[in-house]
């Protein structure tokens, strides 16, 4: 194989790197947090009309420019240098996918097209903490966690007249929940007898759809929370005997691998900044760079940056050509990356490291967020090695 980017996939990092430098440098995505989206719509704008960043992975007959996830996941890179906020992912690696998996002819019809231009946003809505879980990441999809029959999670309960569907309940921590135009919300049904969890269409002028923006750790990720009262809803898919497990762990094997590209361009400036702080930072009349220990932590970091960027293009390449499951561990690989990337930047920037006003801090909020949205590390991993029969085979053998 020719592991090789080609011409096409080298421009399409070069423009968006170009874009970024200009319109989102550290003082832009201070300033794009703040506002009530917690993005520039302005930037949005740009990075799906001009570039089509949202459509790069959809096909062309649905207004997409009929890319890979190879393509996707150095585009995120990307935006991962700079943390730069936008509601890609949730729209292009979660609900876009799912869409494009499940939907009718109808609604696929009717929400690609819009969802590739940007002029619509979407996001995938799942209750708790379970969006690891929903994405079969760190453990088995099949289970309750989207409600189980019991109160708690969203229930999904038909109409009177049998036609539509109901939802109720609240979910929090939704990636851009509180301003997507569209929700894709997985409720449980069927109660004990037909239990399962299916996908609900929620536009955002819904009844009874009540949303709020949260305080979040990493505010370059903004979440929100999202209270259906008697929701009116459509069901994704022509009829409730969809495999929305299986859907779900495809597309987070895809969305895996390319966050684990954004997590490489946060891990990878993080080393870029510190390489240029300990060459001009001086300690007795000296570079601290010029240490010898700071060489040999700074190069640890470096193999550890490379050796993620590795894994994360390989599961990129591998999610759209031969379907391996190997994007939680990717994605594992690069969280641990930029962990210790963001860590040690914080380190070797001595006292400004620590301040409100210097940039490194959000580094670590974004490692530390991603963990606890996605992970931990370790669970991806062990999903990796359940995933690659690393465990033996069924319970008996496991217990001989």
């Amino acid at each position: 194989m020719d592991a090789r980017f080609t011409a096409e996939q080298q421009e399409i990092r070069r423009t968006v790197r170009e874009l970024l430098l200009k319109r989102s440098g550290p003082e832009d995505v201070r300033a794009a947090v703040r506002t009530g989206e917690g993005y520039d719509t302005a930037l949005w704008t740009a990075l799906a009309e001009q570039l089509g960043l949202p459509g790069l992975a959809l096909p062309e007959e649905y207004g997409g420019v009929g890319c890979t996830v190879t393509e996707l996941a150095l585009a995120c890179e990307e935006l991962g240098r700079g943390l730069t906020p936008s509601p890609l992912p949730a729209t292009a690696l979660l609900a876009a996918p799912l869409v494009l998996a499940l939907g009718t002819d109808r609604q696929r019809r009717l929400l690609l097209p819009r969802l590739a231009t940007g002029r619509l946003t979407a996001t995938l809505a799942v209750p708790g903490a379970a969006l690891a879980t929903a994405l079969a990441l760190t453990g088995d999809n099949h289970g309750p966690w989207s409600g189980g029959g019991r109160a708690g999670g969203v229930q999904a309960r038909r109409d009177g007249d049998g036609t539509g569907w109901r939802l109720y309940g609240e979910v929090t921590q939704v990636l851009d929940g509180h301003s997507a135009g569209l929700l894709l919300v997985a409720a449980h049904t069927g109660g004990f007898a037909r239990s399962r969890t299916l996908l609900f269409l929620v536009r955002a002028e819904a009844t009874g759809l009540v949303r709020a923006r949260q305080t979040a750790l990493d505010e370059t990720r903004p979440v929100g929370r999202v209270q259906l009262r008697d929701t009116p809803a459509e069901l994704l898919g022509e009829d409730d005997e969809a495999d929305v497990p299986a859907a779900l762990a495809e597309v987070g094997d895809a969305a895996a691998a390319v966050l684990a590209a954004e997590a490489v361009g946060a891990a990878d400036r993080v080393l870029e900044r510190t390489v240029a702080h300990v060459r001009q930072r001086e300690q007795f009349g000296r570079p601290i760079g010029s240490f010898q220990a700071v060489k040999h932590r700074l190069a640890d970091v470096y193999v550890g940056v490379q050796a993620a960027r590795s894994a994360a293009y390989y599961a990129a390449w591998s999610a759209g050509v031969r379907g391996e499951r190997v994007g939680g561990q990717a994605l594992a690989q690069a969280l641990q990356a930029l962990r210790t990337a963001a860590a040690e930047g914080v380190q070797f920037h001595g006292g400004l490291g620590f301040t409100w006003e210097h940039e490194a801090h959000l580094y670590v909020k974004r490692a530390t967020a991603e963990a606890l949205l996605l992970g931990p590390a370790h669970r991806l991993r062990g999903r990796a090695a359940e995933l690659a029969g690393m465990f033996g085979g069924d319970d008996e053998e496991v217990r001989g």
